[in-house]
């Protein structure tokens, strides 16, 4: 297969982006596919992390300060914003093309001779822990695709696993508690895995203690003692059972970036079992990148893409956006929204009435809520400025247009609409 071929073939299999259904929640398929591919997760350390919120910077701050120490490092990471290769990695760079369509054609045949027929995302899971093994890889950092237990990632035995955080969310497999959603991310724990709980929800803490009296727990073991805010990030102090690590910088926004931060250290001195040096440190996250989330793509005006899709994201979303950049000028939204959220609660956490325009797309995706019908529950919720606009690149447009250099645009609600802006706003602005 050539590249695009390679695509072709992903896209006759279900996938869930697309369709919002799990067709087999169960670790059979993606286990007969590695089986028969002779095990390449077995093949290199794994640190692997799942959360309702925050895995995506963790795991990329994993990958950043492991590659700081000198390591070989694969991440597979998910969804993407613009091209599927974003989501395999090996040192922060993506898969190339030609390497992306061999992995496919090795699967394609595995397929054939396991029996079954994987979903899309079993597909990609195969390819990365493949090419890990293939481009000898030192250590691999996995992220969940969703909850835990059942993911195609937990064919994984994690040397290292990382829970960030529990809220709900995915309820229609997981649910109706947080109790459920946490039982379903501790299925990531393996025997004989060193474990980080980054959650700190108050009627967890017994269920954590009992799933892994060994864990290194937030508030407990590693904390993040000092969080403000400075110029294009944040500066924090961690303390962790081996040091206490302090003026530390890291170039996200928001207060949560330092708990995911913490997190991450955690989980590195975990896997080394020792402190990590100041300067490989500061090294590390000084590299970390995390397009789509919290993201600033102009200044003067300024616009910011955040891939928040769940109430817990969308608070954060709003409250770094009102508190950290507090915009003097005209503060626009643009929101498109997958239809299995719930949009009154979506839009309550991201305070969609104290935006002064609210410019409502349809999420470029197969579940994308309708910007007709998003516009209707925001008028209802007291926007008085709110329009439909079905694409995003032009629901960008309209909220650009006769900006001026004190006003804010963020566009936010879904990682597909966070995609779609991002390649847009980067060719529109100079």
């Amino acid at each position: 297969m050539n590249y695009i071929e390679a695509l072709a073939y992903l896209d006759e299999h279900s996938n869930f982006e697309r369709t919002g259904r799990v067709e087999d929640p169960s670790l059979t398929k993606i286990a007969a596919l590695t089986n028969l591919l002779g095990e390449p997760q077995s093949a290199y350390k794994v640190v692997h992390v799942t959360g309702t919120n925050g895995k995506g910077s963790t795991s990329q701050m994993i990958t950043k300060l492991l590659m700081a120490h000198g390591l070989k490092v694969g991440t597979f990471a998910s969804p993407h914003l613009e091209r599927i290769n974003e989501r395999i990695l090996v040192d922060g760079e993506p898969i190339g093309d030609a390497d992306f369509a061999d992995q496919i054609t090795a699967i394609a045949e595995v397929e054939v001779l396991a029996g079954v027929r994987p979903s899309f995302f079993e597909i990609l899971t195969a390819v990365a822990l493949r090419y890990f093994a293939d481009v000898a890889v030192d250590v691999a950092v996995v992220e969940v695709g969703m909850l835990g237990r059942w993911d195609a990632t937990n064919v994984v035995h994690a040397d290292v696993a990382v829970i960030t955080n529990i809220a709900l969310d995915h309820t229609e497999y997981a649910g109706p508690t947080v109790f459920d959603i946490a039982r379903e991310k501790v299925g990531i724990i393996k025997e004989g895995s060193d474990v980080v709980i980054g959650d700190e929800t108050s009627e967890l803490a017994d269920f954590f203690l009992e799933a892994a009296p060994h864990a290194a727990r937030r508030g407990e073991h590693f904390v993040c003692e000092d969080n403000h805010l400075a110029l294009g990030g944040r500066l924090i102090d961690v303390r962790t059972p081996y040091a206490l690590y302090s003026d530390i910088f890291i170039p996200l926004h928001g207060r949560h970036q330092g708990d995911n931060a913490s997190a991450a250290i955690a989980a590195v001195e975990m896997f080394f079992a020792k402190a990590i040096h100041r300067d490989v440190l500061e090294e590390g996250l000084a590299s970390v990148e995390m397009p789509g989330r919290f993201e600033v793509l102009h200044y003067q005006p300024l616009v910011i893409i955040d891939g928040a899709h769940n109430a817990a994201g969308a608070d954060v979303c709003a409250e770094v956006f009102f508190s950290d950049f507090d915009p003097v000028g005209s503060r626009r939204l643009v929101v498109g929204m997958l239809q299995s959220r719930d949009a009154y609660e979506l839009l309550s956490a991201l305070r969609v009435d104290e935006f002064d325009q609210v410019v409502c797309c349809t999420a470029p995706s197969p579940r994308g809520m309708p910007a007709r019908d998003l516009r209707d529950i925001a008028k209802e919720m007291g926007c008085d400025d709110v329009v439909a606009i079905d694409d995003v690149g032009e629901a960008c447009n309209r909220a650009l247009l006769n900006t001026s250099a004190d006003d804010a645009v963020l566009i936010t609600g879904s990682l597909y609409v966070v995609g779609a802006a991002r390649s847009h706003v980067l060719r529109v602005l100079p």
